[in-house]
């Protein structure tokens, strides 16, 4: 692999900067390209190692490339940053993507296949209508509050207090009232009914995929945090250990240290926002139901909840579960809870 020339590609959606490298880190080339020359330059070089920032359109670019038989490496737009010398230009920026790619201790984000590029699509999707779901009830609530009609928290509550409203004998609210309320409920059942269509087909592929199936095993991991564990890990392998996911996560407190002096404070919240928001509503799921259960994760949760508060042990929590998951999908076996 130190054969290699090393290709550094700073990517745009239309005008491409390439920078060509030597195996010994020599610059031979740094040009742009348009994004037709850009596939047929690539498509005439030898084997080579390319490296990208992890953004727009870059899970598509790596596939496209590992088919030409190059080896593809993702990096982290945060890395990359610190290298960046001059001003900030196109031609500066693949030269520090290179640089970044050459440090020894560098993780690079680990690359989607176009399976699991469906499945986040879907979970994303499914993030927006519901935030869009909850806006429009927010709004709604906060709307009818100045006729003296307050309704309480629940999508079941909702959708009972909205039908009793729009009904023509409710006098509470006006006419013009009603004609809005008639649209925002349409809006209100639209997404309802997409979002539902994205976790049936989420529950079906979740039943074929074996690795869903396993990551189901474990308490606090349905459907959408199994697909969700799939869709940004795969099988994981590309993580040493179960610590290197956690950390991935952003569930493991930050290190301030200096001299003799060091201590912890909140988790980093680094990498996927979503599925470690996901995990954290999986530990709280579990932590409603552990109240007679005496198995080893039960009684370590309730210990915890008592030392540190819900909120912390459902931190923790997560962090466990991600940890779990990555020997689940090492060892190739289900989860088997373990009596204290």
């Amino acid at each position: 692999m130190n054969n290699l020339n090393t290709i550094a590609i700073d990517l745009a959606k239309n005008v491409f900067q390439v920078g060509l490298f030597s195996p010994q880190h020599i610059m031979m080339s740094n040009k742009q390209f348009s994004r037709q020359k850009l596939t047929s330059f690539m498509a005439k070089q030898e084997k080579a190692i390319v490296v990208m920032e992890a953004c727009y359109s870059s899970h598509y670019w790596a596939r496209l490339f590992m088919k030409m038989g190059h080896i593809v490496h993702l990096l982290p737009a945060q890395h990359v940053k610190p290298f960046v010398r001059g001003n900030k230009n196109d031609r500066n920026d693949s030269i520090a993507i290179a640089e970044a790619s050459w440090r020894p201790n560098i993780k690079f984000v680990p690359l989607k296949s176009i399976e699991q590029q469906d499945i986040q699509a879907l979970h994303r999707i499914r993030d927006k209508l519901i935030s869009r779901r909850t806006s429009i009830i927010n709004q709604t609530r906060g709307l009818l509050s100045e006729y003296g009609v307050v309704i309480p928290q629940g999508l079941k509550s909702f959708t009972q207090h909205i039908s009793a409203l729009i009904d023509p004998e409710d006098e509470r609210i006006t006419v013009r009232m009603k004609q809005q309320l008639r649209a925002v409920k349409e809006e209100y059942d639209q997404l309802s009914r997409r979002s539902k269509a994205i976790e049936t087909e989420l529950k079906q592929y979740a039943q074929q995929n074996p690795l869903c199936q396993r990551l189901m095993t474990l308490p606090g991991v349905g459907v959408l945090n199994a697909t969700a564990l799939y869709a940004a890990i795969g099988n994981g392998s590309q993580f040493e250990n179960p610590r290197a996911l956690s950390v991935w996560l952003g569930v493991t407190p930050k290190q301030y240290a200096s001299g003799e002096k060091s201590f912890y404070g909140g988790i980093t919240k680094r990498g996927n926002h979503y599925l470690r928001k996901q995990l954290i509503h999986g530990a709280r799921s579990v932590m409603h139901r552990i109240k007679a259960k005496d198995d080893k994760l039960s009684v370590w949760v309730k210990q915890l909840v008592e030392r540190r508060g819900k909120n912390k042990a459902a931190v923790a929590l997560a962090n466990r579960l991600a940890r779990l998951a990555w020997i689940l999908l090492h060892r190739n076996e289900n989860y088997h809870s373990v009596a204290s």
